[in-house]
């Protein structure tokens, strides 16, 4: 029988959406406690079904579907892979390391198996055995079956032998691609990376008063404050130029700035500082869908962030990486603007009539003015705006010559002027206007 704490949650999920519910509501049409009508309700939010939103209240939403995979386990495994699972199902939450295929001989194949890694195979049953002793997992290929024996070994060793009916060289290609939006996403810096938490952040209640912002501002060394009510839900932000000539006894909420701009843990750095660059802000609050306040983020940990993950190496490649291994600085020229670099189209940078892509084509002027502000400028750049025109056709293996030109450059923006040539004929030409970052010391 289900317990009340599920009904509950069965009851919510019936419900059309839209419907809004309460603690109270819950617990007299089912008549429990309003602890127990609460936490089912908290379940819910986390599960995506209902969303408590402010002066609205909680209401029921389409489930959120899981768009990414966050971490990459034998159980995501089975899902990529249409898969069914033959023995060990007690194994399917471990994270996968790598992939091994089994395309040699049983000995040649054991310095390449660790613990948690996945061993691709067919009907093989000797190397099904062996990967299992070794602390590997097993997917077998082709719809084959398994021996009792080894579904009992993988049982005992709770570690998963899976079936699909794809063959190796697919299931290989959807793994690998798994894991690599994996490390994409890693390499993506998140405000959940850099934040200062809520228990490290000052903050102040509306109710409060300028003395006690004066008296923070002191000990703290700040002037930049959140400020929340009784719920810890952001009402506004509180500065320095907000208290000039107001009285000690008047109240925050009387002088703060109301609706500031906030970000989420899920937001960008790089989004995040494009909004601070733009407005000119300092510091900006982190909170929860309903404005529950979570921390603080400040430009100078952004642009810190910014900067070190341009000196990261990559553990893997986007396209935009693709575009941008590919080109080459001209050290000495002999063109009016001092500087050019090559790039070479090649088969995968191509549209379906064998031209270079309009989309290539954009990333590459994005590529070019990115390198020459921060080799020539020594400023990290963000891209505002970019006014392509594409006048000649550009073939496949096209050795295109890129000649980019600042036209200006403030404190806080550059326009670049960029020529693409082709044998001395100029093919496209850009106008690209970006954003300046300042360089932390």
């Amino acid at each position: 029988m289900a317990t009340k704490h599920d009904q509950i949650l069965q009851f919510i999920e019936a419900l059309p959406v839209g419907e809004r519910i309460s603690v109270r509501s819950i617990a007299k049409n089912l008549s429990v406690s309003e602890g127990t009508a609460y936490r089912a309700i908290k379940d819910a939010e986390n599960a995506g079904v209902v969303s408590t939103i402010q002066r609205v209240g909680t209401i029921r939403i389409e489930r959120k579907l899981k768009k990414n995979i966050e971490r990459l386990t034998f159980n995501e495994v089975v899902k990529i892979t249409e898969g069914d699972v033959l023995g060990g199902a007690v194994g399917l939450e471990r994270d996968l390391n790598k992939f091994v295929i089994g395309a040699m001989t049983v000995e040649a194949m054991e310095r390449y198996i660790s613990p948690d890694s996945l061993m691709i195979v067919g009907n093989r049953l000797d190397v099904q055995k062996l990967a299992l002793q070794l602390g590997a997992a097993v997917l077998i290929t082709g719809g084959f079956e398994t021996t009792p024996e080894i579904a009992a070994l993988a049982d005992e060793l709770n570690m998963p032998v899976l079936r699909t009916t794809y063959d190796t060289f697919t299931v290989a290609t959807l793994i690998n691609r798994a894991l690599s939006d994996q490390l994409i996403k890693k390499d993506i810096m998140l405000v959940s990376d850099i934040y200062t938490p809520l228990e490290k952040t000052n903050y102040l209640r509306g109710i409060e008063t300028i003395a006690d912002y004066r008296k923070m501002a002191t000990s703290s060394g700040h002037s930049r404050f959140p400020v929340v009510n009784q719920h810890l839900r952001l009402l506004g932000m509180i500065t320095a130029k907000d208290v000039v000539g107001k009285n000690d006894a008047q109240t925050i909420d009387k002088a703060m700035t109301k609706d500031p701009n906030s970000v989420k843990k899920g937001t960008s750095v790089a989004s995040v500082s494009h909004q601070m660059i733009w407005d000119g802000l300092e510091v900006m609050p982190v909170v929860e869908d309903d404005l529950t306040l979570m921390g603080i983020v400040t430009r100078r940990d952004v642009m810190k962030s910014m900067q070190l993950a341009q000196r990261q190496p990559q553990m893997t490649d986007t396209f935009s990486d693709q575009i941008s291994g590919q080109v080459i600085t001209v050290e000495e020229t002999k063109v009016p603007t001092g500087f050019e670099y090559k790039f070479v189209v090649t088969p995968q940078m191509v549209n379906g009539v064998g031209t270079i892509s309009f989309g290539v084509l954009s990333e590459l002027i994005t590529t070019v003015t990115q390198r020459i502000m921060v080799t020539h400028q020594k400023r990290n750049v963000l891209i505002e705006q970019v006014n392509l025109h594409y006048f000649k056709l550009i073939q496949l293996e096209s050795e295109l010559s890129i000649r980019p030109r600042i036209l200006e450059i403030g404190r806080r923006s550059a326009k670049l002027d960029i020529e693409v040539f082709l044998e001395n004929s100029i093919v496209a030409k850009s106008i690209v206007i970006c954003q300046v970052m300042e360089r932390s010391q």
